[in-house]
C-alpha cells in the first residue's frame, strides 16, 4: 500500500498517478482508497485542511499522485446580472451554506429549499453532476487559486 503524508501544490517532476475523490472525502484527514490506476493508498494529512483538486501527494516511496475531483450531485445556480447574483450569494451565505462561487454562478450540495431561494431571485438551476470545490472560508488554510468553467 502506498502511504502519502506530504502535500505539494505544484511540481515539475513527472506524476505517477491520480486519485479521484468527492468533496466529502477530500475533507478527511485520513483516507484509505485506490488510485485511478488501481493501487491501494493511505492518505494522512493535517486535519482542517481539505485536499484541493490539482494538489500533488508525495508517497513514502516518492511516487507523485495528483488529486482529482469527482463529479457529484450538486445544484449550480446561474444568474444573468451581478446585483442579483450578489443578493443570492448573500442569502445563501447567511444560511452558512458551503458554496463554490464562479462568475455569475454559485454551486452547492442539492437542497430544494436553496434551489427555491435561488429561483425566487430568477436564477436558473442546473442539477448536472459536477466537481464541487467550495470556498474554504475566510479563516481556512489554503486559498483556492484556480478557476473552472
Amino acid at each position: 500500500m502506498l502511504k502519502a503524508y506530504e502535500r505539494l501544490h505544484h511540481t515539475h517532476e513527472p506524476i505517477h498517478g491520480s486519485i479521484t475523490l468527492d468533496h466529502d472525502t477530500r475533507k478527511k484527514a485520513r483516507i484509505k482508497g485506490q488510485t485511478d490506476q488501481g493501487l491501494d493508498i493511505g492518505i494522512f494529512v493535517e486535519r482542517g485542511h481539505p485536499l484541493l483538486v490539482g494538489e500533488i501527494l508525495k508517497t513514502e516511496c516518492a511516487k507523485l499522485i495528483e488529486v482529482k475531483g469527482q463529479a457529484e450531485p450538486v445544484s449550480t445556480a446561474v444568474a444573468d446580472d451581478w446585483l442579483t447574483f450578489s443578493k443570492v450569494c448573500y442569502h445563501l451565505g447567511n444560511r452558512h451554506t458551503v458554496l463554490q462561487v464562479g462568475e455569475l454562478w454559485v454551486r452547492y450540495k442539492p437542497d430544494h429549499v436553496l434551489d427555491e431561494l435561488a429561483e425566487k431571485f430568477g436564477l436558473s438551476i442546473d442539477v448536472s453532476p459536477a466537481v464541487f470545490e467550495p470556498e474554504n472560508g475566510a479563516y481556512g488554510g489554503h486559498a483556492h487559486g484556480h478557476s473552472h468553467s
